[in-house]
């Protein structure tokens, strides 16, 4: 079996704070390189290349929060534009104790990611707020994750255009028994520890599995409701019978439901700290850019 056939199963058996449809587009690239496919060093080298970095104007440091959200960084999140939670901590911390640094802009454009380390960096956010003012601006996606992370800041911004919410968690399951089946292969599971190999590809999911994989879940949405409710100031009810039920919204439904404070733009939002035009930041824009990946124990940096 491939490393890829690995990874596929990672991406199925986590919990998941992210638009569906960029885990599919996920699960595609991963399908598409297990098949033979590969993108040329070019591309790579370019998609890189337009991965933003943190800037500042003196008094106001803005931190790109761009594409699918992972917990370390590996070659995905290197090349197509994605973000890892350690290396934006890492940028923070840099811009919460930089002395000229007064304000820090969060600039979010991003469908969302793994849950790892998500709750921890939010958390820092809040605790934060003490210290410096901290902005967040939805331009043009804060979904899941990102609105999760978003939600900590003291203030947080929509553009106009933007979409933000997408508050829930998801896992999914494949297995291939029938297409085996279908082509005449049979797979033995030889194991010991009686959940060693639950949730595995080669057999339907079982009723215990599925119970599992549910409780991790709602699990992960508990810590995501309650923290939105604490750092929005709301009630957890408001947020699980409200802020969008899991669908991403537009910027004035978001600010009527108390999903953000106010609908500006990253300009405005600047002008508004007292900088006078906002650096000109490139972004990713292709859907290799959503493709960066975390994953728990296991090496992507090996994908090449």
């Amino acid at each position: 079996m491939s490393k890829y056939h690995h990874v596929l199963r990672a991406i199925y058996n986590t919990p998941w704070a992210i638009l569906p449809e960029k885990l599919q587009a996920i699960i595609a690239m991963i399908e598409f390189r297990a098949a033979g496919g590969a993108f040329s060093s070019a591309e790579l080298a370019a998609l890189g290349a337009a991965v933003p970095s943190p800037r500042s104007s003196g008094v106001v440091a803005v931190l790109p929060l761009f594409g699918t959200i992972a917990h370390r960084a590996g070659m995905f999140t290197q090349a197509s534009g994605g973000t890892s939670v350690q290396g934006f901590t890492n940028s923070f911390r840099q811009m919460l104790a930089d002395p000229a640094v007064r304000s820090i802009v969060i600039d979010i454009d991003s469908p969302g990611g793994t849950v790892d380390g998500v709750p921890e960096l939010a958390a820092e956010i809040f605790a934060a707020r003490e210290q410096k003012k901290i902005v967040a601006v939805a331009d043009t996606l804060a979904a899941s994750a990102a609105y999760w992370i978003g939600s900590a800041a003291t203030e947080f911004n929509a553009s106009p255009s933007a979409e933000v919410g997408s508050i829930g968690v998801y896992a999914a399951h494949q297995e291939f028994s029938k297409y085996d089946e279908t082509a005449g292969v049979k797979t033995t599971l030889v194991s010991a520890g009686k959940y060693k190999t639950e949730g595995n590809e080669f057999e339907p999911l079982s009723e215990d599995a599925r119970a599992a994989l549910q409780a991790r879940v709602d699990e992960y949405y508990g810590m995501f409701v309650k923290a939105v409710a604490h750092n929005r100031g709301v009630t957890e009810n408001a947020v699980r019978n409200g802020f969008g039920e899991g669908r991403v919204v537009g910027a004035r439904q978001a600010k009527a439901e108390g999903m953000v404070d106010r609908i500006a733009t990253l300009d405005e939002t600047l002008a508004r700290l007292g900088v006078s035009s906002a650096p000109a930041a490139m972004r990713a824009e292709t859907d290799i850019s959503h493709l960066a990946l975390a994953r728990r124990d296991l090496d992507l940096q090996e994908v090449s």
